[in-house]
């Protein structure tokens, strides 16, 4: 452990050790010189920053912080306001003590302050706001603690320990009265279904689909049609609505999360547009969750890397809930979609779901076309990344060129088409609600 020359050394500022090294060769030239003029003067030179040095040193940091964040959770791109309170518990008054807030990159650069003379046992706020143009959860601070003499000579650091939580959630855009309704299973338009009164023979069956369960085949509605039929239980009906979220690293163009990284035109009026492919998606999920679950409908989102579970004991997640598990969700590295895929149509059962897809070509969903066949209620966006596309080095970028990934996506888009599947394009220039209002068929501004 060093003892205090040591520490007072490494206390020096650049100024500091210049004036050290200057008062050094005042001695050395008074000495050889003979000049006793030179060598007082060195003599005070030196004792300057060593004085500086002792008395920065032996101070203590006695000091509290507490910081708040109004509001704790915030939509990308909007601010957030912090109040940092410091407080001194010693017994002296505070020096010059130069602060800085410590802050993620992703959030910008840190705020930094200057206090003097702090009175022993009072408290001062200290307040700037932050923007969260990246989504996530985020820690802010500790605090950084700088004391210097009045002369700039010595400075000595101390960080804190307290941080405060912030949460930057994807955006929720308003949508109109368009897109996919959810009153409406793929078997029928009631809001109750249940096997008939009148007897076995009256049961409500549907096709067997992959994935259900071999007990609840009828084999008499299967005998008498020829095709596999199983059984629709006697159950109240609750509106459902499922997302599978496509979140591939290989199908985005993915923005690195630095402020001022690669910024791209987004739609007429938007201020904060997304930065890639994958942020729009999200902040698509975001979109219709919301939309979903404020009209009562249970929400599950699959992702290619799980499924954003749901409180224990809950069929689905609310709109808070969806916002809070979307804020962390990044690139994966999952190659496919099949399992994914699998779980999102076991999932949706008969209510509708909607798929949000990367750069994705017929074999990406061939699979969707074959668990979800027939008139329904699905629907699917499909992104054109090219939109994102910056010539400087922007990230990990979907494999193949403009003209490959064009015609990979159109030739998905006819074959959700043809399955029956209403399918629509989005790119940067287009917002969530223009799609949700594709997808229905109903102009925005028509009363549902």
């Amino acid at each position: 452990m060093r003892g205090a020359p040591g520490r007072a050394l490494s206390a020096l500022t650049v100024r500091g050790r210049g004036l050290i090294a200057g008062g050094l060769a005042l001695a050395l030239a008074g000495a050889v010189l003979g000049e006793t003029a030179l060598v007082q003067l060195a003599v005070f030179v030196l004792a300057l920053p060593l004085l500086a040095a002792s008395s920065v040193v032996r101070g203590r940091f006695l000091v509290t912080t507490h910081r708040t964040a109004t509001p704790p959770r915030v939509p990308r791109g909007t601010p957030a306001e912090v109040v940092l309170h410091l407080g001194s518990t010693d017994t002296r008054r505070g020096g010059l003590w130069l602060l800085t807030e410590q802050l993620p990159a992703a959030l910008g650069r840190s705020p930094r302050f200057t206090v003097s003379g702090l009175p022993a046992g009072a408290t001062t706020p200290l307040r700037y706001a932050v923007t969260g143009r990246f989504r996530g959860r985020y820690e802010l601070g500790p605090l950084r603690l700088r004391v210097v003499d009045p002369f700039g000579l010595v400075e000595r650091t101390a960080v804190g320990t307290g941080t405060a939580p912030l949460v930057v959630v994807p955006r929720v855009r308003p949508l109109g009265p368009g897109g996919p309704g959810t009153g409406a299973g793929r078997g029928g338009n009631g809001a109750h279904r249940s096997i008939s009164a009148h007897g076995d023979d009256d049961v409500s069956v549907r096709d067997y689909r992959r994935g259900d369960d071999l007990r609840k085949v009828h084999w008499k509605a299967t005998a008498r049609t020829g095709e596999l039929m199983v059984r629709l239980e006697e159950r109240p009906w609750r509106a459902q609505g499922t997302l599978l979220l496509d979140t591939r690293a290989r199908a985005h163009l993915v923005a690195p999360l630095r402020p001022g990284a690669g910024a791209v035109p987004g739609p007429p009026g938007d201020d904060c547009p997304p930065a890639d492919s994958l942020e729009w998606l999200v902040e698509a999920a975001a979109s219709i969750g919301a939309t979903l679950a404020g009209r009562g409908s249970d929400v599950r989102v699959i992702t290619d890397a799980g499924e954003l579970a749901p409180p224990p004991g809950r069929a689905g997640l609310r709109a808070d809930e969806l916002l809070d598990r979307l804020a962390t969700v990044r690139p994966s590295r999952v190659a496919d979609l099949h399992a994914a895929v699998a779980t999102a149509c076991r999932a949706a059962g008969d209510g509708p779901l909607v798929c949000l897809l990367g750069a994705v070509g017929p074999e990406d969903v061939a699979e969707l076309v074959q668990l979800r066949p027939g008139p329904a209620t699905d629907v699917a966006v499909l992104m054109d990344v090219t939109g994102w596309a910056d010539p400087s080095a922007r990230g990990r970028r979907p494999s193949g060129g403009a003209d490959a990934l064009h015609t990979a996506r159109e030739e998905a888009s006819a074959l959700l088409s043809a399955a029956g599947w209403r399918v629509a394009t989005a790119g940067a220039d287009r917002g969530v609600a223009d799609v949700w209002a594709a997808l229905g068929g109903v102009p925005r501004g028509v009363p549902a």
